[in-house]
């Protein structure tokens, strides 16, 4: 069983849903990442989603664009942000990876390649943002056969034909963005989300993780209750930004992932 099924199945036996926090690898600075993946964990994160820097990010706010812009000024392409994941597998064997980014770099380094230093790393799925289904899959295939999900994106005005490509495709879990527009643009909309998620369930029996607007303790135990997985992004990076100091800003982010988990496992 991959790391990402043991992880829903576990949490799903203790009705709880699946914290997934989202961190730019290189951001604040790449001595740092590592570090903040394990306070992450420690903190109550099951699944980390790693973003892969981009010079051209289309689906992020500017709190991310920020973040990217200064780990590519740090120097963390591809192949440093793989470096870290093998990295931090030196201490954590059991905390499910997840890459996510855009498809330029991975096209840069071809996807033979791309797969094999990322099975090396224990990667344990990949999101591209910009993959559509259609063009997905010689990667997804790849993916699969050296253990990793392929994962996607479904929004609000996904058609339910598209759904259904995207579902036969999908592996680990359905990445549901709550709400038109970028990373961080607005406030998640509960009532709405519950219901696209009721439609989604008719044409899959894979774990969905919502995200996208999600800010707070209240908001995310509101989203535990009706998704598998919350998915919390610009809330963390804002802190990241905010926090010149590295042993404050690790410190900030622990509790705040902290408040999630425990407004999470409340509901």
């Amino acid at each position: 069983m991959s790391r990402l099924s043991h992880c829903f199945n576990t949490l799903r036996a203790q009705h709880r849903a699946t914290l997934i926090p989202f961190i730019t690898a290189g951001d604040p600075s790449p001595q740092l990442t590592v570090p903040l993946m394990h306070t992450l964990v420690e903190a109550g994160a099951n699944i980390i989603e790693l973003g892969m820097p981009f010079s051209d990010p289309m689906a992020d706010g500017p709190v991310i664009q920020r973040a990217s812009e200064r780990a590519l000024a740090a120097g963390t392409h591809l192949p440093e942000v793989l470096a870290m994941v093998k990295t931090f597998r030196e201490k954590d064997q059991m905390t499910p990876v997840v890459l996510m980014g855009y498809l330029n770099p991975i096209e840069t380094m071809g996807y033979n390649e791309f797969v094999q230093l990322a099975e090396a790393a224990e990667v344990d799925g990949v999101l591209i943002v910009d993959l559509p289904p259609e063009e997905a899959i010689e990667l997804g295939q790849l993916l699969r056969s050296h253990a990793m999900a392929p994962i996607f994106l479904l929004s609000p005005t996904t058609t339910p034909e598209r759904i259904r490509r995207i579902c036969t495709q999908a592996s680990g879990y359905l990445y549901y963005v709550s709400l038109k527009g970028v990373t961080g643009s607005a406030q998640i909309q509960v009532p709405a989300v519950a219901q696209k998620l009721k439609e989604l369930r008719q044409y899959t029996n894979l774990p969905v993780g919502v995200g996208f607007g999600i800010r707070d303790a209240e908001t995310a135990a509101q989203v535990a209750k009706i998704s598998d997985a919350v998915i919390v992004g610009s809330a963390i990076v804002q802190r990241i930004e905010q926090e010149s100091q590295p042993s404050k800003m690790l410190e900030t982010i622990a509790g705040f992932l902290r408040e999630l988990r425990q407004a999470m496992d409340r509901v």
